[in-house]
């Protein structure tokens, strides 16, 4: 294990530092600016949080504002390094709030987001290049113990090849989630002609693929670096113009600084900071319980969400069960309609439930396509109804990349008494 505690310089994580905070305070900024704050906390009457943290709701007013306003505020100390340990300990309290509140914007990025903060937070990210060296809050250093870049490595590695595996399905193969994807990702005509041609979808279905296994692998080596960060580039930018998912594509590009030597790192970005000398570069054995206790078990779970899918029955491509934190990314369209029908069992009338009264445009288009939000909204109308005899019966079906409609809720299951289960199949969800 000695391996993993020699000594190394920090440049990288000095860097990436700076980037992520620039970054998540971009982030907080814009879904003020851009309405995405509104859209999502404000307009709603109430957001579905993930389960377990119904609890969890918005802040009354424009209270979200002034929410988001804060963590952009901290997202600009994390850059600084100005009383580093509190601001990325606030921003990842504060992030996780804003994460687990909703679901109805659901994006790998925002999780992503969240685990980077964590690491961080055990990280000696502000020992260089930081207001609390300069006001000596912290004692300045130039090196870290190799694990830590090791440890964003695999951290990365874990995103691509499990979102390569994902992709290997039938829709995603034969180009069919591509064609759609594209042909709705611009209004302008010539390139909508490109997108639709066969070569063209069918070149970014397969290079997607290849992209998400063998990005990791040509960035660990010299010889295949450069190739494989002009690759990114493309790759990325070519996301951040056509499919508008915010910073992922720019916050997915910082991570190539633990790919670099930590010289060229310096270098290019730091070229103050003083070169270290070999006698330097012996061991360093920072976060040594951290690496034990926190960071190999944090690891271990990291792998272990993607996989657990494989041990509930039926397709998570239909049944969404196991989908979320597993980095299933841009992997499907799905379209569906509801109809929820409410009988007392008493008098045995029957009510068609108007859903919309109090659910926004795109709340209403989870709630037709999401088992987890017809569950949480089942619970809603049992609230609603408290102390009468119902039963709530859905008449749901959905589309998986525009085609035929089938049914996803057993429409005989009496839904007021469904039960939810992280970990197994909900025999409520029809299979497919």
């Amino acid at each position: 294990m000695n391996f993993f505690f020699k000594a190394i310089d920090n440049s990288p994580l000095i860097v990436f530092r700076i980037f992520f905070g620039f970054l998540v305070a971009c982030e907080s900024f814009g879904a003020i600016v851009t309405g995405w704050v509104k859209r999502v906390f404000i307009d709603p009457e109430f957001t579905f949080s993930f389960i377990g943290f119904d609890w969890l709701q918005p802040l009354p007013g424009y209270g979200m504002y002034c929410y988001f306003i804060l963590m952009g505020f901290f997202g600009l100390a994390i850059m600084l390094g100005y009383r580093y340990r509190i601001a990325i300990i606030a921003y990842t309290l504060l992030w996780a709030g804003a994460y687990f509140m909703q679901k109805s914007s659901y994006n790998n990025h925002y999780y992503l987001l969240l685990l980077i903060s964590l690491l961080l937070i055990f990280l000696p990210a502000n020992r260089y290049a930081s207001l609390d060296v300069k006001q000596d809050r912290v004692k300045e250093e130039n090196t870290m113990p190799y694990w830590i870049s090791f440890l964003f490595i695999i951290q990365i590695a874990i995103v691509y090849i499990f979102a390569s595996i994902a992709k290997l399905y039938p829709d995603w193969l034969d180009g069919t989630f591509t064609r759609n994807l594209l042909a709705d990702s611009t209004k302008v005509i010539a390139l909508k002609k490109l997108f639709l041609h066969k070569w063209f979808f069918m070149f970014i279905a397969y290079m997607g693929i290849l992209f998400d296994l063998l990005i990791v692998p040509l960035l660990l080596f010299k010889r295949t670096r450069i190739f494989a960060l002009i690759a990114s580039l493309i790759f990325h930018l070519f996301n951040a113009v056509f499919l508008e998912i915010g910073i992922f594509p720019f916050f997915a590009l910082t991570f190539a600084l633990f790919f670099y030597e930590p010289e060229t790192i310096r270098r290019l970005f730091l070229r103050k900071k003083p070169k270290l000398e070999d006698e330097n570069l012996s061991q360093n054995f920072y976060g040594k319980r951290i690496l034990y206790f926190l960071m190999i078990p944090y690891l271990i779970i990291q792998i272990a969400l993607p996989l657990r899918h494989h041990f509930i029955e039926g397709d998570v491509l239909w049944t969404e069960e196991g989908h979320r934190l597993s980095w299933r990314m841009m992997l499907r369209e799905r379209n569906g309609y509801i109809t929820i029908k409410i009988k007392d069992t008493i008098s045995g009338e029957e009510s068609i439930y108007n859903y919309r009264k109090n659910l926004t445009d795109k709340q209403a288009q989870n709630l037709a396509t999401k088992p987890d939000f017809i569950w949480q909204y089942c619970q809603r109308i049992k609230e609603e109804y408290k102390g009468k005899p119902i039963a709530i019966y859905i008449d749901c079906k959905n589309s998986i990349n525009r085609k035929e409609y089938k049914t996803l809720i057993d429409p005989k299951f009496d839904m007021a008494k469904a039960k939810w289960s992280h970990f197994k199949h909900n025999k409520w969800i029809e299979l497919q």
